[in-house]
């Protein structure tokens, strides 16, 4: 980047000394004496209030973001009321957690496990686990499974 020759504000020639010069800021010695150090950092805070003004202007003009709907199926066993932390909390810790947990593996335990099953580039059935069966993992959506729907099953 070119240093300037001339001062910005009286048009003085500016003589460079040493290195330090052509770094140095584009007003003459009596102009910076007179400006002060603000005049050095003039530009730069004007870029600095205008980056400001905008973020302002911006985040002032911003829609408001969309409410929040949560959709739920019909048969959802979830009740439509509004829930009270404090008594779901209280519940919670008056509950036996231990019953509530061997409740919960047992139901876990039960549950029925099923692959894929269909051929893949190898030549075997994939053993992606889905959700029912007769369903196929996101990479072989649309095929055919090799194996009958009773070997497709995992029971733990």
């Amino acid at each position: 980047m070119r240093a300037a020759n001339f001062c910005v504000e009286c048009g003085e020639r500016l003589s460079r000394k040493g290195w330090r010069g052509r770094f140095g800021s584009s007003l003459c010695d009596h102009c910076a004496q007179r400006l002060g150090t603000f005049a050095s950092f003039r530009s730069l805070v004007a870029i600095v209030l205008a980056v400001v003004a905008a973020f302002a202007v911006g985040r002032y003009m911003r829609p408001p973001p969309p409410p929040l709907i949560i959709q739920r199926a019909a048969n959802s066993p979830l009740s439509d009321a509004p829930v009270d932390p404090k008594q779901t909390w209280r519940a919670f810790k008056e509950g036996n957690t231990s019953a509530r947990a061997a409740n919960f593996a047992v139901s876990a335990a039960d549950d029925v496990i099923y692959i894929c099953g269909a051929r893949t580039k190898k030549g075997t059935p994939c053993r992606r686990r889905v959700h029912a069966p007769g369903e196929r993992c996101f990479q072989h959506k649309g095929m055919t499974a090799m194996l009958p729907l009773e070997k497709l099953a995992i029971k733990p």
